[in-house]
């Protein structure tokens, strides 16, 4: 059975790509810098507010937001603060 990672074959050629570039080092000071999670919206960090909606009140902001190409937490941050 082949390995694989993210349901995406993994050949000995691959690992031995990460084993040489592993070998070679990482730019530690790189890596932190990028951070973890999602990026920010601004140069402050964000807030996170709870609100509860049904599941019909979920599907209507979906197919709203679709409409208008937004996600759904853009979707709602552009009603609450029109």
């Amino acid at each position: 059975m082949a390995e694989t990672i993210r349901g995406k074959e993994v050949s000995q050629v691959d690992i031995e790509a990460w084993v040489e570039e592993a070998e070679a080092g990482y730019d530690v000071p790189a890596l932190i810098q990028r951070g973890r999670g999602r990026p920010g919206r601004g140069a402050q960090p964000s807030q996170v507010v709870a609100v509860r909606f049904t599941p019909e009140e979920i599907a209507e902001l979906d197919a709203r937001a679709h409409d208008q190409h937004l996600t759904r937490s853009a979707f709602i941050r552009e009603k609450a603060l029109a």
